[in-house]
C-alpha cells in the first residue's frame, strides 16, 4: 500500500509518490527542464509575461486558420489562466480573421457543477461567462462563429460535447496546471474501494470522458484563492470537465505554466514525470507522459525555486 496523502488522507494526490521522485524534482533548474524535451514532449521558455499571453492567444489564431467549411477545426481553451481571452479577441478584430466563414469551432473545457447541474452564465462563477465576457463577446459579430460553434459541457449534453471531438479536428487542447497537478479538472480520484491501496492504473483513468467529478480538496480550495478572494463557501465541490478520452483525440495539448496557478514544485514534477514517461493518475498531468504531442510553456521568472525560505 502507497502512503497516504499529507493533505486529504481520503484522497490520491501527488504527496504519495515516491520520496526519490520529489527529490530529484525540486532540484531541477529551468536549465535542466529545458532539457528533459524528448520527442512528443517539448519544453519552451518565455521571458516576459507579454510574450508569454501572446504567444498562448496566437494557438486560438494558428488553430482557427486551419478550419474550413469543408474541414472544421477548433481548439479546447481553459479558464486559469485567463489573460490571454482578451488578446485572441483583439487579434481577430485587428487582423479580420473570420471565423464565421472559416466554421471555426471552439470548446470550453469545464464548468461548475451545483445540485447536480451545471450552473449557467449567470453564476458569477461561471466558467462559460467569462470565456463569452472575456473573448467572445468582444469579438465583432461579422466576424465571431455562431454560437453553434461554442461548445460548453452542459447537463443532459455531455455525449453531444464528447462527439464534437470525432466530428471537428480539436487542433490543440490548452490547459494550466492546478496544484492538485490536473489538466482541466481531471483531479486524483478519491482513495475507495478497489482504488484504495492504488490509484486507478493510467489506462484505466484514460477510459475517463467529459463527466461530473467530486473535486479534490486542494482544488477547492485553489479555486476559492484564485476566484473568490478566499471565500471558499462560494465554491462549489463539483464540476463538469473534458475527460482524458477527448483530450486524447486533440492533436497537441499545450499547458501554460504562468507560476500563479500551481507553485514552482509542481510545475517541476510534472515536468519530469512526462519526460520519464512516469504516469501516474495520482497526478494526473503525467498522463500526458502518453500522448504524442504534449508541449509545456514556462514563464520563466514564474518558476522560483524551490529552496527553503522562511517568510
Amino acid at each position: 500500500m502507497r502512503k497516504l496523502s499529507c493533505v486529504a488522507p481520503g484522497w490520491w494526490d501527488y504527496t504519495t509518490v515516491d520520496a526519490d521522485l520529489v527529490a530529484e524534482a525540486a532540484r531541477l533548474t529551468p536549465e535542466r527542464m529545458l532539457k528533459l524535451a524528448r520527442d512528443g514532449f517539448r519544453v519552451v521558455m518565455y521571458d516576459t509575461i507579454e510574450e508569454f499571453y501572446l504567444a498562448e492567444a496566437l494557438e486560438y489564431i494558428e488553430a482557427w486558420r486551419q478550419s474550413s467549411p469543408d474541414r472544421p477545426a477548433g481548439i479546447c481553451g481553459p479558464i486559469g489562466p485567463t489573460e490571454q481571452l482578451p488578446l485572441v479577441a483583439r487579434i481577430v478584430n485587428a487582423t479580420g480573421l473570420n471565423l464565421k466563414r472559416l466554421d471555426a469551432h471552439f470548446w470550453g473545457m469545464d464548468e461548475w457543477v451545483l445540485d447536480g447541474r451545471t450552473v449557467g452564465v449567470e453564476h458569477p462563477l461561471s466558467f462559460a461567462k467569462a470565456d463569452l465576457e472575456l473573448c467572445f463577446n468582444r469579438i465583432e459579430r461579422r466576424l465571431r462563429m455562431p454560437d453553434a460553434n461554442l461548445h460548453f459541457p452542459a447537463s443532459g449534453r455531455f455525449g453531444e460535447y464528447s462527439r464534437l471531438y470525432d466530428e471537428v479536428r480539436c487542433v490543440v487542447m490548452q490547459g494550466g496546471q492546478g496544484d492538485v497537478k490536473h489538466w482541466a479538472f481531471n483531479d486524483p480520484p478519491r482513495r475507495e474501494g478497489k482504488w484504495k491501496s492504488r490509484p486507478p492504473p493510467p489506462a484505466e483513468y484514460r477510459k475517463l470522458a467529459t463527466r461530473v467529478v467530486d473535486l479534490h480538496p486542494m482544488t477547492v480550495m485553489q479555486n476559492a484563492r484564485t476566484s473568490g478572494g478566499g471565500n471558499i463557501s462560494l465554491v462549489p465541490t463539483q464540476a463538469a470537465t473534458v475527460g482524458p478520452l477527448e483530450t486524447w483525440k486533440a492533436e497537441k495539448v499545450s499547458i501554460w505554466h504562468a507560476g500563479r496557478h500551481d507553485n514552482a514544485f509542481g510545475m517541476r514534477l510534472t515536468t519530469l514525470m512526462i519526460a520519464k514517461g512516469l504516469a501516474d493518475s495520482a497526478v494526473p498531468m503525467s498522463l500526458l507522459a502518453e500522448h504524442p504531442n504534449v508541449q509545456f510553456n514556462f514563464y520563466r521568472p514564474g518558476l522560483g525555486s524551490c529552496d527553503v525560505e522562511m517568510h
